[in-house]
């Protein structure tokens, strides 16, 4: 073999690459945009940083979404990390066939785009590019404006576990 060759032997399965995925920590966050009038969103563990310069952000979202079609229409939207009291918030977004904007907490950017009240952060952000890669999409965003709570801390999950962080967790 030579350098660069890659010998394929197969692939994990699903449930192996779940359990793997499933002990890696992640912050938990809330997308959501405007589609046909109305506010549209999800919980999103898939949100990762890409660049500062030009600060470029990612998610990946499963083709098979009810918010498939409104993130394929959004020129913006937001990505609210979630604060670590919020993960009812975080579970009313991972809910399928509910109104999740229904219960309020939420609120509009002067630009339109909804928020999530009381996140740790939020950043508005113009989506660049949709990239089918497997049975989801990988979204590209452009950040345009963002803004930090330092009172708070960030929600995250582990495990099928909600988790703050603090002193407690600090090495």
């Amino acid at each position: 073999m030579t350098s660069g060759e890659r010998v394929e032997t197969g692939h994990l399965t699903g449930a192996a690459y779940k359990s793997v995925f499933r002990r890696h920590p992640a912050g938990v966050a809330v997308v959501a945009m405007t589609h046909d009038g109305r506010p549209a969103g999800f919980t999103a563990t898939s949100v990762i940083s890409v660049s500062a310069e030009p600060p470029l952000l990612a998610f990946s979202l499963a083709a098979t979404s009810s918010c498939a079609p409104a993130v394929a229409a959004a020129d913006t939207l937001t990505v609210s990390l979630l604060a670590d009291h919020q993960h009812d918030v975080s579970a009313r977004f991972a809910t399928s066939g509910v109104d999740r904007f229904a219960a309020g907490g939420w609120s509009r950017l002067p630009t339109g785009e909804p928020v999530i009240d009381g996140a740790h952060a939020w950043i508005r952000a113009r989506v660049l590019e949709r990239t089918p890669v497997g049975g989801s999409y990988l979204i590209s965003l452009l950040a345009l404006q963002a803004e930090v709570r330092t009172e708070t801390g960030p929600l995250v999950f582990l495990d099928r576990t909600y988790h703050r962080l603090g002193p407690h967790s600090a090495l």
